[in-house]
C-alpha cells in the first residue's frame, strides 16, 4: 500500500509527489515544519504542534496557507491512508517557488504545503536501557526558538554522535546547555529537574512542556535556568525527550557513566506519567470520534 502524500490541495502517493526545484524550502531553507506523533491513527497534541508552527510562521513573516480546522482536516486524511497505526507525521510549509532565484521574499506566490507520515520507531529498548550521547559546542544561529527547515548545523552536529555510536549531540553555547541536535535535555540533581529556559538558544519541545507540565502536576521541585556544563558531569540523571522518542534516560556522556550508568528512578516515575498522560489523551480522542 503506496504512502499518501498531501502537496498544494492535491493527496497523492507519495514517491509521486514533485516539488519545483525553484522552491525556496530547496533552496534556501526557507520554511518551517512540524513532526507530530500518531497513536492508534490520532495525532497527539497536534493543537500544540500547530501553535508553535504558527509561531515559527510569524517568527519568519510567513503566513499560515490554513486555519486550524483546514490543517485538522489534512492531517487526519494522511493519517487514515497510512500503513501504520502510529505514525510519525511530518508537515512542512515553504515560501513557494518563484520564478527566479533571489533571495529577498517573492510576491504573489503561493507557499508549498507537504504533508507525509512514516512508521513511529519503536524505541522499547532506548527507553529502558538508556543512551549514550556526546557534547559539542553549539555552533547554530540565534533563532533556534524558531522551527525551520535549515538544519544544516544540526544535521553535522547530530552525524557526530552517530559516527561515534551515539544516538544525539548535546549542544553547549558559552559554556552552558541549550539542547541536543534534535531533541530537549534534563538534568536531575539531588531529587531537583531542571532544564534550561525558553529563550532563542534553544526550541522549546512540546514534550519539553509536558514534561514540565507533569512535574508540577505531581510535585516534582523543577528549576528552569541555565545549567553549566559542569553540572551535566555530576548530574545525578540526564533525560532526552522529544516528540516521536518521549522520554529516554541518558547514561553515558562523552564516554562517562551518568549517575549510576544506568536509567535512574526520576526518569522511571516521568514515563509512567508520560504513558499514563498519553492513555488519558488516547481515550478522550476516542470518545470525540
Amino acid at each position: 500500500m503506496p504512502m499518501t502524500a498531501y502537496l498544494n490541495g492535491q493527496y497523492m502517493p507519495l514517491d509521486e509527489a514533485r516539488v519545483s526545484p525553484l522552491d525556496r524550502g530547496f533552496l534556501f531553507g526557507d520554511g518551517a515544519y512540524e513532526v507530530i506523533p500518531v497513536y492508534a491513527r490520532r495525532p497527539f497534541l497536534l493543537e500544540q504542534h500547530l501553535a508553535r508552527l504558527q509561531r515559527t510562521l510569524d517568527g519568519i513573516a510567513l503566513a499560515n496557507p490554513h486555519s486550524v480546522a483546514e490543517w485538522s482536516e489534512r492531517v487526519q486524511r494522511v493519517i487514515v491512508d497510512g500503513e501504520f497505526d502510529d505514525q510519525s507525521l511530518y508537515l512542512q510549509v515553504t515560501r513557494g517557488a518563484d520564478s527566479k532565484r533571489d533571495q529577498s521574499f517573492p510576491k504573489g506566490v503561493p507557499p508549498t504545503v507537504f504533508i507525509f507520515s512514516t512508521a513511529l520507531p519503536l524505541m522499547t529498548q532506548q527507553r529502558e536501557q538508556g543512551i549514550a550521547v556526546l557534547s559539542a559546542v553549539d555552533n547554530r544561529w540565534l533563532r533556534c526558538n524558531l522551527k525551520t527547515v535549515s538544519l544544516l548545523a544540526n544535521v553535522l552536529l547530530r552525524q557526530q554522535a552517530i559516527d561515534a555510536g551515539c544516538a544525539e549531540t548535546i549542544l553547549l553555547r558559552d559554556g552552558l546547555l541549550s539542547e541536543g541536535a534534535t531533541s530537549n535535555i534534563f538534568v536531575v540533581k539531588d531529587g531537583v529537574l531542571r532544564a534550561p529556559s525558553r529563550d532563542h538558544r534553544m526550541l522549546a519541545g512540546i514534550t519539553y512542556d509536558l514534561v514540565l507540565e507533569l512535574a508540577a502536576r505531581h510535585g516534582m521541585p523543577c528549576e528552569l535556568r541555565d545549567i553549566a556544563d559542569a553540572e551535566l558531569r555530576v548530574a545525578d540523571e540526564l533525560w532526552l525527550t522529544s516528540s516521536t522518542r518521549e522520554v529516554l534516560p541518558i547514561v553515558s556522556l562523552d564516554g562517562q557513566a551518568v549517575g549510576t550508568g544506568k536509567p535512574g528512578p526520576a526518569v522511571r516515575q516521568m514515563q509512567a506519567w508520560y504513558g499514563a498522560y498519553r492513555s488519558q489523551v488516547a481515550r478522550a480522542s476516542a470518545c470525540d470520534v
